[in-house]
This record gives structure tokens, sequence and C-alpha cells, in this order.
């Protein structure tokens, strides 16, 4: 496997032993710049320029990419994709998760366990919004900031409020967030590579200081998750589009509440802690991916004309309720069923005998009209029954 890590700092940790694990194993491995470079679209041909020369062919890439470098970053693993080239970490997952703010938004829709957050920009909400998150004290924190960096924790209504108005002064975008008082100065990591968590720490600040990064003398420990810590994680990651993934999550009274969803996650605090191979794992991974990599199928799935992807949720005057998908007649309409969600259980192609319940999400492969055609008028316009990647339904 040729592999290719994108990365501006060669001699960094987690760079190294990415290097060191693929090599170890006879992969060919260069690590480039990711500044250097240059994107060229063309109808039908996308291509990648190196140092101003064509890029021969890589069969994987490993995307470390910087906060400061994120919009560029992302765009040249974008182009990999465009390549067909396979990345465990998609561009828009590592967009997302670069932004607190959206990385959330995009989990509060599902089923995962999140502190309390509000985002606000006019002075007079900010008293509401501290009030509405459980009060004084709370945590501040940059939308962008990383390693604990724009972090900060305020003890009391007034001093939130001189933080928060000072921030906004110099064109910051902040979120006010409940602090959750059982897991002050400690949080876990989780690191994710596919389906499951190869390794976990947990981290404790130091010497009064709130934050645990390993980046500002916290002190790491492995920690054995139980199911509940190893199922979030790995949802999370999921959700964010990212195959390696660190973690991040708080140990709340009511279980995990995740924090951050980070989508290159430091190999020296993880390795050191729980003395495990986290590097030969991420390499395992994508070895078993190139073979036999995912599609993206927003991109494959939705390119005929009225034809797209579309989730319809079964409510209890669904006519679909107590029938099989095959006695459905799902199939007549030209519509597959690509994968069932039942609670937290995600059934992917589903058996044609499978009787459909209330609450069954149904992702779906067809005709734009046959599934328009499935919901019921008055519930048309609720965007939480029918979501359409290709074409909005109002």
């Amino acid at each position: 496997m040729k592999l290719a890590i994108l990365s501006r700092s060669p001699g960094c940790y987690s760079t190294r032993r990415l290097r060191e694990a693929a090599e170890a194993r006879g992969h060919k491995v260069k690590v480039l710049d990711t500044l250097k470079f240059s994107i060229e679209v063309e109808a039908g041909v996308p291509n990648l320029y190196y140092a101003s020369k064509p890029l021969s062919h890589y069969d994987a890439i490993i995307p470390r990419i910087g906060a400061s470098v994120t919009y560029f970053g992302t765009a040249v693993v974008r182009q990999f994709e465009q390549l067909d080239v396979y990345t465990p970490s998609s561009a828009n997952g590592i967009a997302n998760s670069r932004d607190k703010l959206r990385a959330l938004q995009i989990l509060s829709r599902h089923d995962v366990g999140l502190p309390h957050t509000a985002f606000v920009r006019r002075k007079q909400d900010v008293l509401p919004a501290i009030e509405r998150v459980g009060g004084s004290p709370v945590i501040i924190k940059l939308l962008e900031g990383t390693q604990g960096v724009g972090v900060i924790m305020a003890d009391s209504v007034k001093v939130a409020e001189a933080i928060i108005e000072t921030l906004q002064s110099t064109k910051q975008n902040v979120l006010i967030q409940k602090f959750v008082g059982e897991s002050a100065g400690k949080d876990i990591r989780a690191f994710v590579v596919g389906d499951r968590v190869v390794a976990a720490m947990r981290r404790t600040a130091q010497g009064g200081e709130f934050r645990s990064n390993v980046h500002r003398g916290g002190m790491a420990e492995a920690v054995d998750l139980d199911p509940a810590y190893r199922e979030t994680a790995v949802r999370s990651a999921q959700i964010m589009g990212l195959k390696v993934a660190g973690v991040d999550m708080l140990e709340g009274a009511d279980g995990p509440q995740v924090m951050e969803v980070n989508s290159s996650p430091g190999l020296e605090g993880i390795e050191g802690s729980t003395k495990l191979d986290v590097a030969g794992a991420i390499i395992d991974y994508i070895e078993g991916q190139v073979s036999f990599p995912e599609l993206d199928v927003r991109q494959r799935l939705t390119v005929s004309a009225s034809y797209g992807v579309t989730e319809l949720e079964l409510g209890e005057n669904s006519e679909l309720v107590g029938q099989s998908i095959e006695e459905s007649g799902l199939r007549a309409m030209d519509i597959v069923v690509l994968t069932l969600h039942r609670g937290h259980t995600v059934i992917p192609n589903p058996k044609v005998s499978r009787v459909l319940e209330i609450g069954d999400r149904l992702l779906c492969f067809g005709k734009l009209e046959s599934m328009r055609n499935l919901v019921p008028q008055h519930r048309r316009r609720k965007r939480s029954t029918v979501k359409v990647l290709k074409t909005k339904i109002d």
C-alpha cells in the first residue's frame, strides 16, 4: 500500500509513529506538507499537484490537518476523495468537528449525551443563556480553540458576562456551556478506529487547573471503559463522518457527556498512558479499507434525476406499520430500504420479512415522488419527518 500522511510537522510524535507503524508493516509512506498541494478542477478531471508537480497515485491518506489550515486542508482532503483515494477522515467530518458549535448541533439530533450549551450574540441574551444552562459556574469556549486554549471557567454570572463581552468585542464567537461538577478537572479521551474504541485514558488536571488536557499539564492514565462510554464514542465519531477520532467525554451523573470529537487526535498521550500500539491499529484499519472502501452515498445515489436518498419515520398512523418490508409494496414503488433504525439499533440491509413498527426510521433510496406520497399531508412540513439529501421537501 502506498500511503501519504498529510502533515506540516513530519518530526512530531504522531506523524513519526504513523510512519513507523506503516513502514513496519511493509507499506510505502510519504509525509506531505498540506500547504504544498495545488488543487485543479475541470469538467470530469479533478487533479492534484504537489510542489507544482503532478501527484503520483496513492492508495490512502491520513489527514493530520492543523486548526490554522482547516479550510485549505479540508479542500485538499476533498480533492483526494474525488480521486477515490481512501481517507479515514472525510473532509466534511474534519470541518464539522473543528467547529465546536457545528459539531454539537450535529450530535444534538441524535441520542448522544451532551453538556447543555448556548450560543448567543446579543449582550442582553447572555444572562438568560447562562440561566438556561444551569447558572454559574459556567464554561466559556472559543468555537475553534484546541488543546484547551480558549476554554475559561467563570465562577460567577458577572465574571462570565464580562468575559463574553470582552471576547465578543474582539469578534470571537463563544459558547456558554454547563459546568459538569461531578467531572470537574477530569475527562475521558476514547480513541476510535473504525467501529471500536482501541484505547482510552482518563485525564486529570493538576495544580488547580480545571482543564485536563495533557498539553496543559494534565495527568493521563489508562482506563477500561464501560459499554455506554464505548458506544457513545463510536457513535459520535460515526455521526461526524470520522473513522479515526479522539472523542472527549465528561463523566456526568447521567452517563457520558460528549465535549468534543477531535479529527486529528494526538498519539503521544494515549500511547504513553495505555502502552498500546494505536498507530498500528490505524494502519491496520486503513489497510483493510483500501481493498474494499466505503462510498459516499450522497454523491453516488443522488445523481439520477428524480431519485434521491430519504429517511422516512413511521408514525402510529402509517399504513406501513405492521407489514413486512415485502408486504409494504415499497419495492413496487421503486423504493429500496437501505437501513432500518429502531431505537438505538441500526439494521443495515434489513430482510424483506422484517415487520415494520411504530417509530422505525427507514433510510431509503428511490423515486422522490413515490417517497413524498408516503408522508401524510399534515406532517410534510415537519423537518424531522423526511430528510432528503438531494431535494428539500417543504
